[in-house]
């Protein structure tokens, strides 16, 4: 007698993606999803459609069998009817948290496998004895970097004790090293936001801080390309003195706008970070391993970095956050993502000798 188990193709599976990554975050979902013997359905965001048609032109170049990867376009009408159709039995969505909800809980209703990645507020704790210019570095190329349109990005730094001021020093000083500017020119670093509303909102979060009573470190509404380019452009902003009761720290700006908030202690600053409504991804700069081991237990996150700000692990471990962050009970690409397009059977095989059957009314036993 012989038991072992055996894991096959779920059949036709879907993603709905988000614009800020139109490449990478369908790789992260197709590669597997073929992998693993599924057809896969792609419906990228309407806000740059373009990318996934290259791929699908790639893939047929590469001998991808027809119907194998599909893309459509569209909008809500086009997530609803993914949503509801019965042939589809698995979606996987990253975008933001009210549409993660959204996505769960229709796709589960009929019946689906759904894991829907949402939003994010990420902190930076740096405790006194870290290295404040390799923080200062950190927090600038992690909050920056794509504009601040990343969900991985760093959005508030936790400054312990100490540390704060020196910290912020560090922070403004490089800040006017930033090159902002349109992608295709040289020495661009950070380019425009995606839509004008979106700017503008982005925006209107400086605003609301300093009202609060933050202070306005930098200010990106001034820059010149904010005032004058032809683009949807904000130059970097940072806010200092920033309390957990202001709206600019309780939303997901998902824009070049970083936060600073001073607490007194590790205890302070891990109450921030596990209190938050999100957790999908957090850091903690220092030099002594017990804290920075005491904090990847005790962080609710679902991603951890030391001394790294932007903590997405290779891909033999798997994507995701805890909380708000991450709707269903299995993260995206390496062995999770494996697990999510499969299902798993189990097969129990005998091969008797003959004239060795009998009736036998209990269950069949291995030895």
């Amino acid at each position: 007698m012989d038991v072992y188990s055996i894991r096959q193709p779920l059949g036709v599976v879907a993603g709905i993606t988000p614009f800020n990554f139109p490449a990478m975050v369908p790789m992260w979902m197709f590669a597997n999803a073929i992998a693993c013997g599924n057809c896969f359905i792609l419906k990228p965001s309407e806000k740059d459609p373009s990318a996934s048609l290259y791929i699908a032109e790639l893939l047929k170049q590469a001998g991808l069998p027809d119907g194998v990867f599909s893309v459509v376009q569209g909008d809500k009408v086009a997530v609803d009817a993914i949503l509801a159709h019965p042939d589809i039995k698995a979606v996987s969505f990253v975008g933001s948290t009210p549409i993660a909800r959204y996505i769960y809980e229709n796709g589960t209703k009929a019946g689906k496998r759904v894991q829907a990645l949402g939003g994010a507020k990420n902190h930076m704790v740096v405790l006194p004895d870290a290295d404040v210019d390799m923080a200062a570095d950190a927090a600038v190329s992690a909050a920056y970097g794509s504009a601040g349109e990343r969900c991985m990005a760093i959005s508030v730094v936790v400054a312990v004790g100490d540390v704060a001021d020196p910290l912020v020093t560090a922070i403004r000083s490089r800040l006017p090293k930033v090159k902002v500017g349109p992608g295709n020119e040289a020495g661009s670093e950070m380019g425009p936001l995606v839509t004008g509303e979106h700017r503008d909102k982005v925006a209107s979060y400086i605003a609301k801080g300093m009202d609060a009573g933050a202070t306005v470190v930098a200010d990106g509404r001034n820059h010149a390309l904010a005032k004058n380019g032809d683009g949807f452009y904000l130059g970097v902003s940072l806010l200092d003195n920033v309390t957990p009761d202001m709206e600019s720290y309780k939303a997901e700006i998902f824009g070049p706008v970083l936060e600073v908030v001073r607490v007194g202690t590790y205890n302070d600053a891990l109450k921030l970070v596990n209190e938050n409504p999100y957790g999908n991804g957090t850091a903690i700069f220092t030099r002594d391993g017990g804290a920075a081991r005491a904090f990847q237990f005790e962080a609710e996150a679902g991603m951890v970095g030391i001394n790294v700000p932007i903590p997405v692990p290779v891909a033999y471990y798997s994507f995701g956050g805890w909380k708000s962050s991450l709707f269903g009970d299995t993260h995206m690409y390496g062995p999770e993502g494996v697990q999510f397009y499969t299902r798993a059977k189990v097969v129990t095989a005998r091969w008797p000798d003959p004239g060795t059957s009998k009736v036998d009314l209990g269950f069949p036993r291995t030895r």
